[in-house]
């Protein structure tokens, strides 16, 4: 854009230079041959006609020439600040994708902390599942035995009282 604008300004330049060297001239067979370019007599109709029909027609193709590059300007100076809130808008982006990387970056170590819970915890449960099915196994082995004893027991006594029970006194 700007390689742009300076070659318009270059142009710009060359045609105001080119505008300030030009002088319409009137050709010779108009003018009589006592009167130059510059200078008109009052009293020649067809010749001060012709150079103010000539000067007239400079004058607009100037102005024209003038509002063109007055609107040129604008339009210029328009999409130039038109591109430096495109290039502020396109900044601000950028910063807001370096935030949203730095948040992903710490939500991901985030969620990996969650992910090794979530593997501990399911490791955990297992072996407490191991456990739990070990202890019921040895809750009722000991039951089973206490029960055994206790009627191991009960029994040896029995016999001891029937045998104190049978014995001559």
């Amino acid at each position: 854009f700007q390689a742009v604008l300076k070659e318009f300004q270059k142009a710009q330049r060359l045609a105001a230079e080119r505008e300030t060297s030009y002088a319409p001239s009137v050709p010779k067979a108009v003018l009589p041959s006592s009167y130059s370019a510059d200078e008109v007599d009052v009293g020649s109709d067809g010749g001060a006609v012709q150079q103010a029909f000539l000067l007239e027609s400079r004058r607009q193709k100037v102005l024209l020439l003038d509002n063109e590059i007055t609107f040129n300007e604008a339009v210029i100076e328009e999409r130039e600040q038109g591109i430096q809130e495109i290039q502020q808008q396109i900044g601000e982006v950028n910063e807001i994708f370096k935030d949203l990387a730095v948040l992903v970056h710490e939500q991901g170590t985030m969620i990996d902390d969650i992910g090794t819970h979530i593997e501990n915890s399911r490791a955990a449960t297992v072996q407490a599942k191991s456990q739990l099915a070990k202890a019921a196994k040895t809750q009722r082995s000991n039951s089973s035995l206490v029960t055994c004893n206790a009627l191991i027991f009960m029994f040896y006594w029995i016999l001891k009282f029937c045998t104190i029970c049978k014995a001559p006194s």
